[in-house]
């Protein structure tokens, strides 16, 4: 039975010891993250580093402040969010999120506000952690002269930029 709503990508902005990206993916009830240190590119010949970090519970999908002392601190915005389809294929079937992930490939199109298009998702290595490349597929909403990290760095939710929450909070 397919999900009664379409299930959601997010892209927070999060200023911890190193400034990155964490790219995440509503999988099975949970948000599937990856840390996308140069953020995700619009340009197809360039591959993004994307090491996978613990789940999040999807009510963190929408999360905007800063983080205490606790792992992970320091300020967070929405930089990106929207549903996203499953376009993974093996022999021409769909294989759901969960198995596509497990066997080291997903190829997903977002619909977001500044990122729109397929992405994929490759894992590269398993030791000491997961390491994956996120790139831009050859589509439609491939551009290399875009670039939306640079660009358009402020929240898709509220407008601000992570030196406005770092400095409200």
């Amino acid at each position: 039975m397919a999900p009664a709503h379409a299930p959601i990508f997010v892209i927070q902005k999060h200023a911890a010891t190193t400034l990155h990206y964490d790219f995440r993916l509503e999988v099975d009830g949970v948000l599937k993250s990856w840390a996308v240190p140069k953020g995700p590119s619009t340009d197809p010949r360039v591959k993004r580093l994307a090491m996978a970090v613990d789940d999040h519970d999807l009510d963190y999908a929408d999360f905007e402040g800063v983080i205490g002392s606790d792992y992970g601190a320091g300020a967070v915005i929405v930089w990106d969010t929207g549903p996203y389809r499953n376009r993974t294929e093996r022999d021409g079937e769909e294989v759901a999120m969960g198995p596509a992930l497990a066997a080291g490939h997903a190829v997903v199109e977002l619909e977001g506000r500044k990122l729109r298009g397929r992405y994929a998702l490759t894992r590269t290595d398993t030791e000491p952690r997961e390491r994956w490349l996120l790139v831009k597929v050859r589509d439609d909403q491939a551009d290399a002269r875009r670039n939306p990290v640079s660009t358009q760095p402020e929240s898709v939710l509220t407008g601000r930029t992570i030196e406005q929450v770092a400095a409200g909070d």
